[in-house]
């Protein structure tokens, strides 16, 4: 049986409930289709479909991208599904964990990123696992225990934006200005080691935390920010920061490039291409059936902005206004500030993906209550139906043009979160099932986490708990 739902909510209005009970219905009937693919997995734990599995592993530590898997999961499941050679594709490659994971598995490993910040970091991690030399790791120690960035003076301020305007203490802020300044007299392979290093510190020695759809302020900023002042706990001086990510990275790179490393491997890492951009302008450009596998993770249905998220970092990487504005309509739809994308002036060759998402009737159920929940000016953010909608078209093409580049009785897996708006439980898992099966794919598992996820204390607070699967979907390429 399918993992349920589990919920004892509120009373709900009159005219909700018939539209809720609805979509029960048809998320029960669909559920009830796929019955025979859902497996709760013991393996898959919170903590290997996340970072937190990364926390402790050279190289995938350096950089903390809250919204990534960890490379154990790549490991165990190109294992479990015996995928030892060939070409692997993540359309959404992030920080590239796939493509490091796959690249040590001996696969040839193909990533698509939009955001500057995953470009950046896979981009450095290529540069050292190629040119770092001793004189690099001799330059390193140097910094290490000299500080040169308390000998040198700020030429230029700290690129910002509106958004992070005034996110470090003074002093903080003086510290960077220096280090950045002291790092431009250094080679190019050093000077990408301390922009990382510097990039991965940012939120620890700031007044902000990430959280989801926005930056939090710390009340200590001046910034007022809600009814209730937050307190994210200790801000890191700079240089307790900074000196503790160089010895980090140092030693994972000293480790793996030492003749006697002690995780040798038995056969020669695969290659690793990046394509920067978003996955539905470059897709369509790739050749068809060309990948071995797919191994991804969208953004979830969530309404998470990663263009503010990420701001301190990207802001450093001097993405401007404008450049946060592009990104942000760029994205495949998951945030409420997103536009709606013509998708067919795109690529006319979608119209068989669009069909699929008009034609899921749990998916157009769910699209009308959001619609009349709008009218009803009951939603928190009239943005939301948008989102939805954009969200599952979008992925369809997404899904479409995998099917396109994949080589036949290829696997997909792909990592998501089911989610829940206005009282309505949206079965990401079965709705994108259900469409990939109408594109050609034959849904093999639905591997479920043991333990379900919560809802925000605003959804419970108006319509009940929920407890809501995670998945990870594994689709076979006839």
């Amino acid at each position: 049986m399918a993992p349920s739902h589990s919920s004892k909510a509120p009373a709900l209005p009159l005219y909700q409930a018939p539209a809720l009970a609805d979509i029960a219905h048809l998320d029960l009937e669909l559920s009830q289709s796929f019955r025979s693919t859902f497996l709760v997995d013991p393996a898959l734990t919170r903590s290997i479909v996340s970072f937190q599995a990364n926390k402790a592993t050279p190289a995938y530590r350096w950089y903390k991208f809250k919204e990534a898997f960890s490379a154990s999961l790549v490991d165990y499941l190109l294992a479990r599904h015996h995928i030892t050679a060939g070409r692997l594709l993540d359309p959404f490659a992030g920080i590239g964990t796939a493509l490091f994971a796959a690249s040590a598995a001996g696969l040839d490993a193909d990533g698509i990123e939009l955001l500057p910040i995953g470009q950046e970091v896979i981009a450095t991690r290529l540069s050292l696992e190629t040119d770092f030399a001793p004189q690099d790791s001799a330059a390193l120690r140097r910094w290490l225990t000299t500080w040169p960035w308390h000998q040198s003076s700020p030429t230029s301020a700290i690129p910002t934006l509106r958004i992070t305007d005034g996110a470090y203490p003074p002093e903080t802020a003086d510290a960077i200005q220096r280090y950045i300044t002291a790092s431009r007299s250094e080679n190019g392979s050093l000077q990408a080691i301390l922009r990382l290093a510097l990039l991965s510190v940012l939120e620890s020695i700031s007044f902000t935390r990430k959280d989801g759809q926005y930056l939090r302020w710390d009340h200590r900023s001046g910034r007022r920010q809600g009814a209730k002042p937050f307190d994210k706990g200790p801000i890191l001086p700079f240089d307790r920061a900074i000196l503790g990510k160089l010895r980090e990275i140092l030693s994972d790179l000293e480790l793996s490039h030492h003749p006697t490393h002690l995780f040798p491997s038995t056969h020669p890492r695969g290659a690793i291409a990046l394509f920067e951009g978003s996955c539905l302008d470059i897709m369509p450009a790739l050749p068809r059936c060309h990948y071995d596998a797919v191994f991804t993770s969208p953004p979830y249905c969530n309404r998470y902005d990663y263009t503010r998220t990420y701001a301190l970092e990207l802001a450093l990487l001097d993405v401007t206004e404008t450049g946060i504005a592009d990104l942000r309509q760029r994205m495949l739809s998951c945030t409420v500030e997103n536009r709606t994308k013509d998708l067919l002036g795109m690529n006319a060759q979608w119209r068989d993906a669009i069909a699929a998402a008009d034609n899921q009737q749990l998916l157009q159920a769910i699209l009308t209550y959001l619609e009349n929940q709008k009218a009803q000016g009951t939603l928190n953010n009239n943005g939301i139906p948008r989102m939805v909608r954009g969200y599952f078209y979008e992925m369809s093409c997404v899904i479409a043009e995998c099917s396109r580049v994949m080589k036949p009785n290829a696997l997909l897996f792909m990592v998501n979160d089911n989610v829940r708006y206005a009282g309505a439980s949206i079965s990401v898992d079965t709705i994108l099932s259900d469409i990939a099966q109408r594109l050609g794919f034959n849904v093999e598992h639905i591997l479920v986490l043991p333990g379900g996820k919560g809802n925000s204390s605003q959804q419970m607070g108006h319509h009940g708990r929920d407890v809501l699967r995670k998945c990870v979907y594994v689709w076979r390429k006839p």
